[in-house]
């Protein structure tokens, strides 16, 4: 919750009164922290961030979030950023008869694509989670983004068979694998050859990619009790289990294996362990360990980071953005949503290996092999999308462009019509004889919506003849005790910072808020005087079942507010 700052507070002074922060029973204070935003004090919980300067203007743009897709915009994001990918789509061919049909994928996303490519503001995903047959509901939902790749590259697997696309998915993104069991003491061995294209790495146990690839290699031996059962010629026979690479594909998802079952809880948890992950990944590494006999071993498996998929949250709830190097160059881009930023390679690769939980951490990786680079990451002009699609999607985004001035010229003339009003009623305001008496409606800060009760009092009364006025009414001793609220004319609601003892000279001066007048106050009763609350900072904080008030000295720092809060909870 944030409040206005003032401009004598210092970094030690951070409290508001009634300031809300939530408490977790936890005791990492080194966890806490605080900082000024928009002129605005901010008290969390939660690691320091970076501070950022405003975002530069950079050439891309982001996908709209529809209520808890930001894992689909985040893959959305890594596969348009392959270019040989963007171009098999574009190349898919569509009629305008598909939309108006229904069901049919390659069209949303070819027009998704083009707006990516072309568009200056944040792109809407509708059309495309329409095409997929989801509602609303389903929008708010948060899926698997592994999932949801494979879903996703099956269905355009199986749209593209037939067309001059066919093929695209396998071209960039399978690889295949030989699992063997080979008999230890007589000469059998099995083997199976596998496609794949992602391949899952464990991350609890690992302390990076190489270890997990170590991990995955692992040779198993059977024996005993789960002796292999070889031909009928050798039967049970101690074994060697394993599997290694024939080739590896030109674009390598390695799905994380953030989840795992924890039989204490008897639930899946997210593993946030720290694990590092190259710019550069060798496959190639110690004479091949990870190759088969099958392998090219001419062919060189050197992978350069592209993408990285970020989770931060828990297991069932989160966010999802993503990191990616669109040209591969030096400079990252974050696609969080519908904001796209620059960031340099330590915010984007070292920073997402993780260790800490509720951090965000790397989910999924992008490489893509350096000799196969060329073709992956090749040019996408407008020559690589059909003529039809061209016209549509120019003609398509001509409306959206009048839509959108007419939007502005509709806001410019409310915005007009607004000040004309309120200079209207300007004038009105200071044509009236503020010495003279009004109707004043007192509402209970309680019940802002309802009148308490009214007096007729005249303009010219002080601030103490107004809290005697109503202390009187609410049968208190003590008007000091009385704290009054101006009435926001704009929001028709309680503005947000009472009225400071004294803070007023006269009544007409309360009712004026952004040049407008009202005769609305708002008023409460403390436990203490006014002036001896000023003197104090207060807040409340709360965890899911009790509410507990704190006041410390001006002075008092986060430090105090720990100790004092340790005394409660």
């Amino acid at each position: 919750m944030t409040h206005p700052r003032s401009d004598q507070e210092d970094e030690d002074k951070i409290y508001q009164e009634d300031d809300e922060i939530s408490v977790d029973d936890d005791d990492d204070d080194d966890d806490m922290y605080f900082g000024y935003q928009d002129d605005y004090v901010v008290f969390v919980k939660g690691p320091q961030p970076r501070i950022v300067s405003p975002a530069e203007e950079t050439r891309y743009v982001g996908l709209t979030n529809q209520g808890a897709t930001c894992y689909m915009n985040s893959l959305l994001q890594t596969l348009y950023h392959i270019p040989y990918f963007r171009k098999a789509v574009y190349k898919m061919p569509t009629t305008d008869r598909d939309l108006a049909l229904g069901g049919s994928i390659p069209l949303p996303l070819q027009s998704l694509f083009y707006k990516l490519q072309y568009d200056k503001n944040s792109v809407a995903t509708n059309e495309l989670t329409k095409s997929f047959g989801w509602n609303t509901h389903y929008s708010f939902m948060q899926s698997d983004v592994q999932e949801f790749n494979r879903v996703l590259c099956e269905k355009l697997e199986d749209e593209m068979k037939g067309t001059v696309a066919e093929g695209t998915i396998q071209d960039l993104f399978e690889g295949h694998q030989m699992n063997y069991i080979d008999c230890i003491n007589v000469d059998y061995k099995s083997t199976k050859k596998e496609s794949f294209d992602d391949l899952q790495l464990d991350v609890k146990g690992c302390k990076d990619v190489y270890a997990s690839f170590d991990k995955y290699v692992e040779v198993e031996r059977l024996e005993g009790d789960n002796r292999y059962q070889a031909d009928q010629q050798h039967g049970l026979q101690d074994a060697k289990k394993g599997v290694l690479f024939i080739d590896f594909p030109p674009v390598l998802q390695l799905q994380l294996k953030r989840y795992d079952y924890d039989f204490v809880q008897d639930t899946m948890v997210k593993i946030n362990d720290r694990y590092e992950f190259p710019l550069q990944l060798d496959l190639d590494r110690e004479d091949g360990k990870y190759l088969s006999l099958d392998a090219d071993r001419s062919v060189r498996n050197l992978y350069t980071l592209h993408s990285v998929l970020v989770h931060s949250g828990v297991r069932n709830g989160g966010h999802y953005y993503a990191f990616i190097r669109p040209t591969l160059s030096e400079q990252w881009f974050k696609f969080n949503d519908g904001r796209v930023s620059k960031e340099d390679t330590r915010w984007a690769v070292e920073e997402q290996y993780g260790g800490k939980a509720r951090h965000p951490n790397a989910y999924m990786l992008v490489y893509i092999c350096e000799s196969d680079k060329d073709e992956s990451m090749c040019n996408v002009d407008e020559m690589d999308i059909a003529k039809h699609l061209r016209v549509r999607f120019k003609k398509e985004q001509k409306e959206r462009e009048a839509e959108e001035l007419k939007k502005k010229e509709e806001a410019e003339s409310a915005r007009i019509k607004h000040l004309s009003e309120q200079f209207r009623r300007d004038i009105d305001f200071d044509l009236v004889d503020r010495n003279g008496d009004q109707v004043v409606h007192f509402r209970s800060l309680e019940k802002p919506k309802e009148d308490d009760f009214t007096f007729e009092l005249s303009m010219a009364l002080t601030y103490d003849d107004v809290t005697e006025r109503v202390a009187r009414h609410l049968g208190l001793d003590d008007p000091t005790k009385i704290r009054l609220t101006s009435h926001d004319c704009v929001f028709l609601r309680p503005i947000p910072q009472a009225i400071s003892y004294r803070g007023v000279g006269h009544l007409s001066e309360m009712f004026t808020c952004y040049n407008r007048s009202s005769k609305i106050l708002y008023y409460e009763v403390l436990d203490i005087p006014l002036p001896e609350l000023q003197c104090l900072r207060s807040l409340k904080t709360k965890d899911d079942t009790v509410v507990y008030r704190i006041r410390l000295p001006q002075e008092s720092t986060v430090g105090d507010v720990i100790n004092d809060l340790k005394t409660k909870v």
